[in-house]
């Protein structure tokens, strides 16, 4: 998938395009699977099986998506559900295979919660539902852990924390060095499991395995690399050293759209610091969590370190762990509204406190633009993810001379994407997470609608099975629309327009959120201006990819307080402790 091959690139130094490059396999695609019935029916005899010509189906998509509700429409498209005339019993042998596949990698997956080193059911022998949400259906149950297990994680990773911070770096590093081997050999195991459990395409999956293990590499090096100083009292009489020491027991709580990054991201700095944790994962996607877990198990990390707790009700939960003493640190990864009870919480223990939370990222297009470029940058910052990502850019603030050319490209390398089950050959976008965030998402379109905006693609959610939403691109959207104003968190691309710099600025500014903005212009006075008058933590300045394991990630106002990754990350996790000596 390009936009996950993009995403590599980036991380490499690179720069990658779109989905299909400027006009490539996707677009291609789409001619294909929108094609006249004539044209469609002369490409079957093209393909055909060692038994003869494919001429049936029997995937859920080609059965049931209004885009492509028939056989021959499956074959013109490549789909593997296909299969010989007279004969579906083979392909019925194929799904059983892929569906084998699956089930294994689920069932390497552990699905008790993890405490003190040991796989343990939950106290009260509660389960959670997992759930496909391309289909609505149940892949597996996992603990559903209680108040009592939280305590009894937490008080795991207190028995451990002495021993643990004063293990040598070296072999922290080292520990982590391995787990990123482990990770980067198991990638398509992985990355599958995350598709079934999040609904992201397998291309995207595995970048973000590829993402996620490059956190343990980067800190694996910064483990060995913690340091004070020493230095003569301005009085010449006396000494000056400062020592960093291992912040305590944390409380991480991590996301449902990226599952194993997420986690890299918190584990990895903590891990290096010499600081034990309890780590609760999204209801949602629990399986990355505890996969990851098995492999740091696997890596050496000692018992107790690391204790993970799979739950359905967060609160009940997180708030023991936050009210008791032993607990030293939260970091959290969500929504800002949850992000602020989270800090209350922590007021009473003055835990230090790490929050990533929302966005509402603004990506602008000034007229000197190189609308390539911009457009490329566009299908990276909106659609990674299927747009559930907080650095996703939400509102697109184009100068007025180019927002229609703009909104009309968009419109089209957005409509030519392939929507399916991630696990399906050649998909780009898989489905939302829930009928709720599917729900959100069409509820904020029909608003924009109803206030005059332009549908030029999608705009609908999908038939069927499955939490899909189609690709929608929308222009001449009202300065009032809801979706200028709210989190999207899919695949929805509005386009507003500016005629000035300030205008431009002012607009970037108008939201409490301030995360991540996108800004394309070829002037490097503008560029300069616009990024120091922007009012967020991060800039992709003519690119459209932020995320970096060596680069602070973080934002301001209301997206949060503090910095994963880069340098920054570890000093998260440190304490700074001054000695003043007598000499």
């Amino acid at each position: 998938m390009a936009f996950a091959r993009a995403f590599d690139d980036e991380r490499g130094g690179g720069r990658g395009h779109g989905s299909g490059g400027r006009g490539g396999g996707a677009r291609e695609r789409a001619r294909t699977r929108t094609g006249t019935s004539e044209q469609t029916a002369a490409a079957v005899p093209a393909r055909e099986d060692a038994l003869g010509p494919v001429v049936g189906c029997l995937c859920e998509r080609h059965s049931s998506r209004k885009h492509a509700q028939d056989a021959t429409v499956a074959v013109a498209e490549g789909c593997s559900h296909s299969y010989p005339v007279g004969r579906p019993e083979m392909r019925r042998e194929r799904c059983t295979m892929t569906a084998a596949t699956e089930e294994t990698a689920l069932e390497r997956v552990p699905r008790q919660l993890f405490v003190g080193g040991e796989w343990r059911e939950a106290s009260g022998g509660a389960t959670l539902a997992v759930e496909d949400p391309a289909t609505g259906e149940t892949l597996v149950e996992v603990a559903d852990a209680d108040p009592q297990d939280a305590l009894a994680a937490l008080a795991a990773a207190d028995e451990a924390r002495a021993s643990w911070a004063v293990h040598p770096p070296r072999e922290r590093g080292e520990i982590l060095r391995r787990a990123y081997e482990l990770i980067v050999e198991r990638t398509d195991e992985l990355a599958l499991v995350m598709t079934l459990e999040m609904g992201k395409a397998l291309a995207e999956s595995r970048a973000e395995i590829s993402y996620a293990a490059e956190f343990f590499r980067w800190f694996s090096e910064e483990a060995v690399r913690i340091h004070g100083r020493y230095m003569v009292n301005t009085t010449g009489k006396g000494r000056i050293l400062t020592m960093r020491q291992p912040v305590g027991p944390c409380v991480f709580v991590t996301p449902w759209n990226f599952p194993t990054a997420m986690g890299t991201r918190k584990l990895a700095p903590a891990i290096a610091a010499g600081c034990t944790m309890v780590v609760k994962p999204a209801q949602q996607t629990p399986l990355s969590m505890l996969a990851l877990a098995s492999i740091l198990e696997e890596a050496g990390l000692p018992r107790g370190v690391l204790n993970v707790i799979t739950a359905k009700r967060s609160g009940a939960v997180i708030e023991p762990l936050l009210k008791d003493p032993r607990t030293r640190k939260l970091s959290f990864t969500g929504s800002t509204e949850v992000g602020r009870k989270l800090i209350e919480q922590s007021a009473d223990q003055i835990l230090r406190v790490s929050m990533e939370l929302g966005g509402n990222a603004p990506f602008l297009v000034f007229e000197d633009a190189d609308l390539d470029a911009a457009v490329d940058g566009a299908m990276l910052a909106k659609m990674r993810n299927v747009g559930e990502a907080c650095t996703a850019a939400n509102r697109f603030h184009v100068h007025e001379s180019l927002a229609e050319e703009f909104a009309g490209r968009l419109a089209e390398r957005m409509g030519a994407l392939k929507v399916g089950r991630g696990t399906e050959d050649g998909v780009d976008v898989g489905p939302l997470i829930d009928a709720a965030q599917r729900e959100k998402v069409a509820e904020l379109v029909q608003d924009a609608k109803d206030r005059g905006a332009r549908v030029l693609t999608g705009g609908a959610a999908g038939d069927g099975p499955g939490y899909f939403y189609e690709p929608t691109v929308l222009a001449s959207v009202p300065d009032d629309s809801r979706m200028l104003a709210e989190e999207i968190f899919g695949p929805v691309a509005p386009v507003a327009t500016f005629t000035s710099d300030e205008q431009a600025i002012a607009a970037a500014n108008r939201t409490e959120y301030g995360l991540v903005a996108y800004v394309y212009t070829r002037d490097l006075e503008r560029a300069f201006r616009v990024c120091e008058g922007i009012e967020s933590g991060m800039v992709g300045l003519n690119q459209g990819v932020v995320s970096n394991p060596a680069a602070p990630f973080g934002g301001m106002k209301q997206s949060g307080f503090g910095r994963e990754g880069g340098f920054e990350g570890i000093e998260e996790y440190l304490e700074t402790k001054y000695v003043a000596i007598a000499v």
